[in-house]
């Protein structure tokens, strides 16, 4: 369904809860699978390319030279940073600048009580407020809601679904959020909305079917470029399921319209706008992925599940040909206890803020190993091969 009047809330029957979700290992953090992890003495990770690409090659560039370095920052959300606003435990934080000057983190599945699970005042997305945009000094001071963040959209998690920010974005003096619906990977369509008040409230626009394109559709994360359009990469939205990345264009007049996305696709020997839409990059496994316009050239950063890491590609052109472009790991996994530096047990996201620089880069990543241990994080990275 593509129709404005579809409903946006509407969901598959009953299925498992979260909390039994959660059980299951199934859960949205739980990122530190087994397949294809070594861990080294310390317990991090050991990295080495991984995946393949389109037309059976092998992993185009490999990974850059070891330069790529990172420290932790700060938690941004946690029982001290944002218990007060009812969301101590929460996770994601896909930042974006307001037209007033804030930093909004768009969070997903929250709750108070005691802990990831727990049933009690259960919202998705919320949205949690930083008054000062400098990266140096990002602290949540406020939610859309006041005193207690509020679901930013219509979500009653009946049966067990939710409803999943992949992006946030500004156009102009508007945001627009993408959300994906369902219960955790089993997306029965994305939808997608418009705020012209800084994020406190929010207008549904369009969704799109869960199985549009094989399922790669289902997660969408939109680079603004100042030539007119969006560029828009999507995959399938479970952990589990190798998926391609697919390459759309929309202007940015017309980016609420689903049949305005102008697929880029290998036809004929040539790639070319309009095609059916091609992997450019492979079919392997991904978590959340990011995609963003900065100082000229364009930034893909997304959680690679063998190995597991966040990784960064940067490049010249929407266009670019992925599977020669270096992926530089930013944030390598290890056991719970042993963070230090880049290194981070079970992490996932890996969302740019507004204001980094390729020499200066911060990342929203999320970590979650058990009820209590689930939070947004803010990392600083270095040593990017730009």
């Amino acid at each position: 369904m593509t129709t404005e009047d579809a409903d946006p809330t509407s969901a598959p029957g009953p299925s498992p809860a979260r909390r039994n979700v959660l059980r299951t290992g199934l859960g949205l953090g739980l990122a530190l699978g087994t397949g294809g992890i070594a861990l080294a003495p310390g317990g991090a990770a050991s990295a080495h390319a991984g995946g393949t690409h389109a037309g059976g090659g092998s992993p185009g560039g490999g990974l850059a030279p070891a330069a790529v370095g990172g420290s932790k920052v700060r938690d941004l959300t946690g029982p001290n940073e944002t218990g007060r606003f009812a969301a101590p435990w929460t996770d994601l934080g896909i930042p974006v600048r307001c037209p007033d000057g804030t930093i909004l983190l768009v969070c997903g599945d929250t709750f108070d009580g005691e802990g990831v699970g727990d049933d009690t005042n259960w919202r998705s997305p919320v949205g949690l407020r930083a008054s000062n945009p400098d990266l140096n000094a990002l602290v949540v001071d406020g939610a859309v809601g006041g005193a207690q963040a509020v679901g930013l959209v219509p979500e009653g998690h009946e049966g067990g679904t939710t409803a999943i920010p992949s992006d946030v974005f500004a156009i102009g003096d508007t945001l627009y959020m993408h959300l994906m619906r369902g219960v955790i990977f089993q997306t029965h369509h994305s939808d997608f909305w418009r705020s012209t008040d800084n994020g406190e409230t929010w207008e549904y626009l369009c969704q799109w079917p869960g199985d549009q394109y094989g399922g790669q559709f289902q997660q969408k994360t939109y680079a603004v470029a100042d030539d007119g359009y969006c560029y828009v990469l999507s995959s399938v939205f479970n952990r589990d399921i190798p998926s391609g990345l697919l390459l759309h264009r929309v202007r940015h007049e017309s980016v609420g319209d689903p049949a305005a996305y102008e697929p880029w696709g290998y036809a004929n020997g040539a790639w070319a706008w309009g095609n059916q839409p091609t992997t450019v990059n492979g079919v392997r496994r991904r978590g959340e992925i990011g995609f963003r316009a900065m100082e000229g050239r364009y930034i893909l950063t997304w959680l690679n599940m063998e190995p597991l890491d966040i990784r960064a590609q940067i490049f010249d052109l929407p266009t670019s040909d992925l599977t020669v472009t270096p992926e530089q790991p930013m944030i390598l996994p290890t056991a719970p206890g042993q963070d230090h530096d880049n290194v981070v047990a079970h992490p996932y996201g890996g969302w740019v803020f507004p204001g980094s620089t390729f020499d200066d880069l911060h990342i929203a990543v999320s970590q979650w190993y058990d009820p209590q241990n689930y939070r947004v994080m803010q990392y600083r990275i270095h040593g990017l091969v730009t």
